[in-house]
């Protein structure tokens, strides 16, 4: 009597049934695979966004498209209140003459016990501004007029002429160079003081007004008056004009 044959271990024949372990992925690998993906759609994400952008400039530049503004771009806007009359003065004067005057300021602020280095203001100014000389005729009086009993002679006497305070151009002034010592610059760093440059400016213009007192143009101003008023009175038919400056 034969014996039947039993299948192979794990057949349908077979009492026992193996199985095989399962597979646990790693998490640091999901992890890895994961930030992986993250950035390569962050990656094409900013690729895309750039070839927008530059697709709208050149558009843009093309004027296919309305021309784009900067965002980020500084405005300005003036919130200074209107300009108020103070008072109006009635002038009875002759500016005879003008003059333009450029200084240089080298001014150098120290401290007493400390190095310039750490504190100190050296600041090279170039100050450009305008002087006017006028001759005053508001105090002439009728005794200033003498004409001849013919009416061909006319002798004028006038003040003499003056100087108007010196005016600094601020547009065409400017800090040419300025060295600061360390505790100048922390402090400007964290304080902002609109006056800081108000001594210069000062000094810029007293030397603009000393130099027009040293200049001509007093002299000339005299010059241009009596030219003036000679040809406006022999356009009146005087054939002989004098005009006297009474001394300062």
């Amino acid at each position: 009597m034969s014996t039947p044959l039993s299948g192979p271990p794990g057949g349908p024949d077979s009492a026992e049934r193996i199985t095989a372990p399962l597979r646990v992925p790693n998490p640091a690998l999901l992890r890895r695979v994961g930030l992986g993906r993250v950035i390569r759609m962050g990656w094409l994400a900013v690729a895309a966004l750039i070839a927008i952008l530059a697709l709208l400039l050149g558009l843009s530049a093309l004027q296919l498209l309305p021309r784009l503004h900067n965002p980020f771009a500084e405005a300005t806007v003036d919130r200074s209140q209107p300009a108020l009359l103070r008072s109006i003065t009635p002038l009875s004067r002759y500016e005879a003459a003008s003059g333009s005057f450029q200084v240089i300021v080298d001014l150098a602020q120290r401290s007493s016990f400390l190095p310039p280095w750490i504190e100190g203001t050296d600041t090279l100014f170039v100050g450009a501004g305008t002087d006017i000389a006028f001759v005053d005729f508001s105090g002439l009086k009728g005794k200033d007029v003498t004409v001849s009993p013919n009416r061909t002679r006319v002798t004028i006497t006038l003040p003499p002429a003056q100087l108007e305070p010196a005016v600094l151009n601020v547009k065409q002034s400017y800090v040419f160079a300025q060295q600061q010592g360390l505790f100048n610059r922390i402090g400007n760093f964290f304080s902002s003081n609109p006056n800081n440059q108000q001594h210069v400016y000062v000094l810029a213009q007293e030397k603009i007004q000393a130099a027009a007192r040293r200049s001509p143009l007093v002299a000339e101003a005299e010059r241009n008056t009596t030219a003036m008023l000679t040809g406006l009175m022999r356009s009146l038919g005087f054939q002989q004009v004098t005009v006297f400056f009474k001394s300062s």
